[in-house]
């Protein structure tokens, strides 16, 4: 069974779509015991980080998050949320990932929307993948590079596009509106 934790965030259904394409057949859910008992799980989230860490501590989510056991995706907010803070409100994370989320430089346009390349990309979730493969993002914070990061975009300056520690990784990116390089880094996740 795959489960996409409900918290009440953005871009769910075209989450649920990405995988009904791939055969998947999602569960969406806040159910502790049901989260806990899923083969995989997406953590996805589009909007504000103190909103979901706010809706994520309601539920008791912000606890079982962290205590699963079977590979975790997480996708753009979800990314966010698995770090230690995110300087959007100030807000504490889940600390999965010990990674700060910082708020772009007012250098350049923000936020960064469209198309980039993913350089660096190492592990499961992108085998079979071209290097440099483009893939499309729409955030305003980014996680600083760390030793869990798994792949690398620059936009302004190199970023964490991907993280990997444990049973758990997490994108920045949304893999469910990048075509097929998202079809196979979505698929690479189903298969581990």
């Amino acid at each position: 069974m795959i489960a996409i934790i409900d918290y009440g965030a953005g871009n769910i259904r075209s989450v649920k779509n990405a995988l009904r394409r791939l055969g998947a057949e999602p569960v969406l859910t806040a159910d502790e015991a049901i989260l806990r008992a899923a083969d995989k799980v997406i953590f996805p989230g589009v909007g504000e980080a103190a909103t979901a860490m706010h809706a994520l501590r309601g539920t008791g989510l912000d606890r079982v998050i962290p205590e699963l056991r079977q590979p975790v995706l997480g996708v753009c907010l979800g990314l966010q949320m698995l770090c230690l803070r995110s300087e959007e409100a100030e807000t504490e994370g889940l600390g999965v990932f010990p990674v700060e989320v910082r708020r772009f430089p007012a250098t350049g346009k923000i936020p960064h929307m469209g198309w980039n390349a993913l350089r660096s990309a190492e592990g499961p979730l992108f085998a079979d993948l071209p290097e440099q493969a483009d893939v499309y993002f729409v955030h305003s914070y980014y996680a600083e590079t760390a030793p869990a990061t798994a792949a690398v975009t620059d936009y302004l300056l190199p970023f964490s596009a991907a993280l990997c520690r444990d049973n758990f990784y997490a994108v920045q990116f949304h893999p469910e509106k990048s075509g097929k390089v998202g079809a196979r880094i979505i698929q690479n996740f189903l298969e581990l």
